[in-house]
């Protein structure tokens, strides 16, 4: 399974209903809004192929009105919360 993160730049007055709509495109399992200036939105990209995933973003993703940018971050690897505590565990004080 390949994982990617699309950061969504958008028109201000568009993002709740781009967030709806990104919503359901195929592929994409969740979408957030988000502050701090990188993007208005990000979605989650899950798909089984890089070819999916270039469908998923340049002709589905960009194609929806009101989007100005997209940036497509693609996960190497996944880390559960279990193992991210396990990281930074540095043992009883």
């Amino acid at each position: 399974m390949l994982h990617a993160f699309v950061l969504v730049d958008a028109v201000p007055a568009r993002i709740a209903g781009l967030a709806e709509e990104l919503a359901e495109v195929p592929g994409i399992t969740e979408v957030f809004s988000v502050a701090g200036g990188v993007a208005d939105l990000i979605a989650i990209a899950r798909v089984r192929h890089h070819d999916e995933l270039v469908d998923v973003v340049t002709k589905r993703v960009a194609a929806l009105d009101g989007i100005e940018s997209t940036t497509t971050l693609v996960a190497f690897q996944a880390y559960s919360r279990h193992d991210l505590e396990a990281i930074w565990d540095i043992g009883p004080a």
